[in-house]
């Protein structure tokens, strides 16, 4: 336990430290019975962290959080969200695993080499996520997916963060940042049928805070790293 404090900055533990304790006030505020949508709001934040120090256990967590949402998103026929969680975000965090564990930055693999993408790469994600989205969009709408253009939305920016992240592009962090304020959106619609959904509103509020961090952090790890080489 001291190693990992020792590990994360005092303002990092902070922001954990506060994380958590939003979540579980708001658990305890507006819900006190979904105890899976607060094990998925806890492995969720703590990979947020990890995410942040370019370590690997963070993708290790998204996948389990990623299961965990799919499982809450299915309660509330957020079948895109489901879908999406399951079927892209899951898959897509082990191969980023995968890949943070092959790029170690100087063969430490509690951190990745941060790359840059090259500026013809771009317009390929631009096409690829559109495609994506398009073909989603049918997919959610045969299913009969409740809030069907929130729901489009959130697979664009998901699927556009999780190819970031594979990527190890400091970039990930912003797009998941928006894809958190497109999930604040989503849930405050479900919020307004049943009021424990508000405990998943704070949740991405928290997640988006942490997510706008992460750029931040990554921002300084690849500058870090960049100046090392020189």
């Amino acid at each position: 336990m001291r190693r990992l404090l020792t590990y994360f900055s005092r303002g990092e533990l902070a922001l954990w430290f506060s994380s958590l304790a939003l979540i579980l006030a708001s658990f305890f505020l507006f819900d006190r019975e979904s105890y899976l949508t607060l094990a998925a709001s806890i492995v969720g934040v703590t990979s947020l962290i990890f995410c942040a120090k370019g370590n690997p256990i963070g993708q290790a967590l998204m996948v389990i959080f990623s299961v965990l949402y799919g499982i809450i998103s299915y309660s509330f026929a957020y079948y895109g969200e489901m879908i999406t969680y399951l079927g892209m975000t899951a898959p897509m965090a082990l191969f980023s695993l995968i890949a943070w564990l092959v790029h170690p930055y100087k063969g430490n693999r509690a951190e990745v080499a941060v790359n840059r993408l090259r500026w013809r790469e771009i317009p390929f994600l631009i096409v690829l996520t559109a495609a994506v989205t398009v073909g989603f969009y049918f997919i959610l709408d045969a299913f009969g997916t409740a809030n069907i253009v929130p729901s489009t939305l959130s697979v664009a920016t998901s699927f556009g963060a999780v190819y970031l992240t594979f990527r190890r592009c400091p970039y990930f962090a912003l797009i998941y940042a928006a894809n958190d304020l497109v999930l604040i959106v989503l849930w405050a619609l479900a919020a307004r049928t049943d009021i424990s959904y508000l405990s998943v509103i704070i949740c991405f509020a928290v997640f988006l805070v942490n997510d706008l961090y992460g750029f931040i952090s990554w921002q300084r790890m690849a500058r870090r790293q960049t100046e090392t080489k020189i």
